[in-house]
């Protein structure tokens, strides 16, 4: 019995080192870009912000619906949203409609950034005090949500969209424009 006792003992590490082991390896196979969101297949929230160029338009929720899009929150403070603008320059050449919330950042550096860098949005969203973030759940830029053309949230990214990790959002954003034009 004693002996029996002993063994487990011994064993009982290993067993849990295993355990461990097993949960650590799980997580490696997880794209850290990818978080799950609440806000996945529910309606864009309800907002009114100003539009970045004209402080005197209002942009609602309205201006987000109609086609499908990618919604990319950026801001000139953020070097990881300056890693990705020249791949969203890209997919607005492509014809992808991509519109702008500029979070929590100041309105001339905005406009200067996207003279100087060219800008991809047919829209663009001044949210300076992150307003419109934290409806979302922002918890940093650059984040890109993909909309429907009701302005369902379809998907979210963290972090730069870029060639490597656009095929996701793509073959999602494909299908959206495919459905949205046979229902024409």
């Amino acid at each position: 019995m004693r002996k029996s006792i002993q063994r487990v003992w011994l064993i009982l590490p290993v067993v849990i080192i295993f355990i461990i082991g097993g949960f650590l390896y799980q997580g490696l196979g997880k794209d850290p870009s990818i978080l799950p969101s609440n806000l996945i297949n529910q309606p864009w929230p309800e907002f009114s912000a100003e539009n970045l160029f004209d402080a005197t338009k209002m942009e609602t929720k309205q201006s987000f619906v109609g086609e499908p899009a990618l919604v990319n929150v950026w801001a000139t403070w953020c070097p990881t949203c300056k890693a990705e603008h020249e791949f969203l320059n890209t997919l607005k050449q492509q014809g992808v409609k991509v519109l702008g919330i500029n979070y929590h950042d100041e309105r001339q550096l905005a406009i200067k950034w996207l003279a100087e860098l060219g800008n991809p949005y047919d829209i663009t969203v001044f949210d300076p005090n992150g307003v419109l973030g934290i409806e979302l759940g922002v918890v940093g830029a650059p984040e890109t949500y993909l909309i429907d053309a009701d302005g369902t949230i379809i998907a979210k990214h963290i972090g730069e969209l870029n060639s490597r990790n656009w095929p996701d959002l793509e073959s999602q954003y494909l299908t959206l424009m495919r459905d949205y034009n046979n229902a024409k």
